[in-house]
């Protein structure tokens, strides 16, 4: 029983790291690594997220948790699980911020059965998808695919919708006044996680990224 035992074991670490192999060879990489947050920081004066079991979780008021690399044209995949009555989001393209909520990049909403009625997918103040893609407290799987001026957003797999950014080359001309909209679009930034308030409980693992050649 216990060579048996061994040797299941002994499989299941192959391939893993098979796994592994083949995701870097994708050019994949692992950003979180599911002990610590090594690499990400915090925006606010407090510690807003934890690693439990090998998935970060938001905690407590408003943060920000950014990936400390800024990119450009990438693709981003990662599993997020979001409380009953929670709401939370995740940032691209964003500027580096020592507290308040990003006011460049893009927010991909999380969002199942907060009061917001803007829900997971939608790309906010932008897009609307007013009818969630999962269940509270189910895993999800958000890809971003970002290049040029274009953000492709996918659940689960499934296409939602491709958008295309009509500040191609980034920030606002003279002439044009600023909108909400438009002082949130940024050429080059960084991902960022939200803990939006207390009663918020959002959970992210398996965070992958791909940078894409300019």
């Amino acid at each position: 029983m216990k060579r048996t035992s061994t040797i299941l074991l002994t499989v299941v670490a192959l391939v893993l790291t098979i796994s592994v192999v083949r995701a870097q060879e994708d050019g994949w990489v692992k950003i979180f690594n599911g002990k610590n947050l090594d690499g990400w920081k915090s925006n606010e004066k407090y510690e807003g997220f934890e690693v439990k079991d090998g998935t970060i979780v938001g905690k407590g008021n408003r943060n920000h948790l950014y990936y400390m690399e800024e990119l450009k044209n990438f693709e981003v995949k990662m599993d997020v699980k979001i409380s009953a009555g929670g709401n939370s989001g995740v940032y691209v393209k964003s500027q580096w911020q020592e507290e308040s909520w990003p006011v460049t990049g893009f927010e991909l909403q999380v969002n199942s059965s907060h009061g917001d009625p803007v829900k997971t997918g939608s790309l906010y103040n932008i897009i609307k998808i007013f009818n969630a893609p999962h269940n509270d407290n189910e895993w999800f799987n958000y890809h971003l695919i970002l290049k040029g001026n274009t953000l492709e957003v996918r659940v689960n797999s499934k296409l939602l919708y491709i958008y295309v950014d009509p500040m191609e080359k980034g920030g606002v001309s003279q002439n044009e006044k600023i909108t909400e909209q438009n002082k949130r679009i940024s050429q080059k930034g960084y991902i960022a996680l939200q803990q939006h308030d207390p009663k918020s409980i959002p959970a992210f693992k398996n965070i992958f990224l791909k940078k894409l050649p300019d």
